[in-house]
């Protein structure tokens, strides 16, 4: 663990955060009296001990659309959110993340990992600045107990708020139109990565732009108690606009295009990992922008550097399955190709072109409706990820195992000028 130089006396929470705690009752959203109405078949999933929607419809379908052609609203609540206050929140945010906390402005949002001592990943996720000495980290997995083993000696506050904080995400090309409308203000000057605070329908709410989509997209984060206006608001002022509720299916093929990582499937938390060969660095994950390896220190920072002097064993690409190839090997058999309807999470073997040993493995893919190819996401050894490598990829034909032919592609697949703009 990391000492920090100043003689102050850590102020953490008395109490154990919630969410580090076991809990084996699935609890609803605080979206749930809306959502709930909307399924037409029950198609729930559990997350972080929340009961989400994997999809309101019976297929996901017009969902996905909706993302990339109007817009899609999503309930992401079950995200795990810690405020951070006090004199030193920023250097103990530094100490644990690899972003340079300290140099964000008031409104900024950083993207970021976190690692342990040997520089492997346990988890990725965002911190907003709120104000000069508030910050909110977001997490995929419980952080509470991390944040507090680092805080010692540190004049620093931490808060779980992951039960009192709601959030929904909207994203879509007019997701915009409607968040301007919602909340009878303008939004054209809130830049990518950057937050406002407004209101909607009297709550008071904060808006990121961000998301998980990789398209244009804001998320909307407010009170708990008062989460239930700001959906109403938003589904009054959307209809006009093709605002579709979504669940996490349309959402899993989205962040695949995106070339977004999903912790768990497209790499293990080094908590998690039951073996060395499990657990992956950013550089390994193809993340070298979020390290600010110029700090003055971070959990990792040693093992990091080490490994940036000498190269990653290991990068992150995107892998496009060819369709001819993949076409013929039903065609031997007499069948048309047959394509996952939904985005798919498994270990698939990677290879060398012409049947050559195996480099890699896909963790993730998905069929993409918009831009009609078939997509992966995959760690491959370094010296096969340059783009237009040629590989070949496992299917499975008939209960035969076969090889088709795939091309290493530059992440993100799908990276609309809107985004950003």
């Amino acid at each position: 663990m990391l000492i920090a130089r100043s003689s102050s006396v850590s102020h953490i929470m008395a109490h154990r955060s919630k969410s580090d705690m076991p809990n084996h009752r699935l609890k609803p959203t605080p979206f749930h009296d809306r959502t709930a109405r909307l399924m037409l078949g029950q198609s729930w999933r559990r997350w972080a001990g929340f009961t989400v929607a994997s999809s309101y419809d019976l297929s996901h379908e017009r969902e996905y659309y909706a993302i990339r052609n109007s817009a899609a609203l999503f309930d992401v609540s079950p995200l795990y959110k810690y405020h951070v206050t006090g004199r030193d929140a920023a250097r103990l945010l530094d100490r644990v993340v690899t972003r340079d906390v300290a140099r964000a402005k008031v409104g900024q949002v950083l993207y970021t990992t976190w690692c342990d001592g040997d520089g492997k990943v346990i988890d990725d996720g965002t911190v907003s600045r709120l104000d000069d000495t508030t910050y909110r980290l977001t997490a995929a997995d419980p952080n509470y107990r991390w944040l507090g083993d680092n805080a010692r000696q540190l004049d620093v506050h931490i808060e779980d708020v992951s039960e009192r904080i709601a959030a929904l995400a909207l994203q879509g090309p007019t997701s915009r139109t409607i968040l301007e409308l919602a909340t009878e203000s303008s939004l054209e000057a809130l830049k990518y990565f950057r937050l406002v605070n407004t209101s909607i329908r009297g709550t008071p709410v904060t808006i990121t732009r961000t998301g998980y989509t990789g398209d244009l997209g804001y998320e909307i984060w407010m009170d708990a108690a008062l989460a239930i206006p700001v959906w109403d608001r938003l589904i009054e002022c959307g209809t006009s606009y093709g605002i579709t509720p979504a669940g996490m299916l349309a959402l899993d093929m989205a962040r695949v295009e995106a070339g977004l990582l999903l912790i768990e499937v497209d790499y293990y938390s080094s908590r998690h990992a039951l073996i060395e060969q499990q657990k992956s660095s950013p550089l390994e994950l193809s993340l070298d922008w979020t390290l600010s390896l110029d700090k003055p220190q971070f959990n990792g920072r040693t093992a990091i550097r080490a490994e940036h002097a000498r190269g990653a064993a290991w990068k992150f690409v995107g892998v496009e399955v060819d369709w001819t190839s993949l076409q013929s090997l039903y065609a031997n058999v007499g069948l048309a190709p047959r394509l996952p309807t939904q985005a798919w999470r498994t270990s698939v073997p990677l290879y060398q072109a012409a049947g050559g040993r195996q480099i890699g493995y896909a963790t993730s893919g998905t069929w993409s409706p918009l831009l009609k190819r078939y997509l992966t996401l995959a760690h491959v050894e370094a010296k096969y990820s340059a783009p237009g490598t040629t590989l070949e990829i496992e299917m499975t034909v008939e209960h035969r195992r076969k090889r088709a032919l795939a091309t290493v592609n530059a992440l993100p697949f799908y990276n609309p000028a809107r985004k950003r703009a």
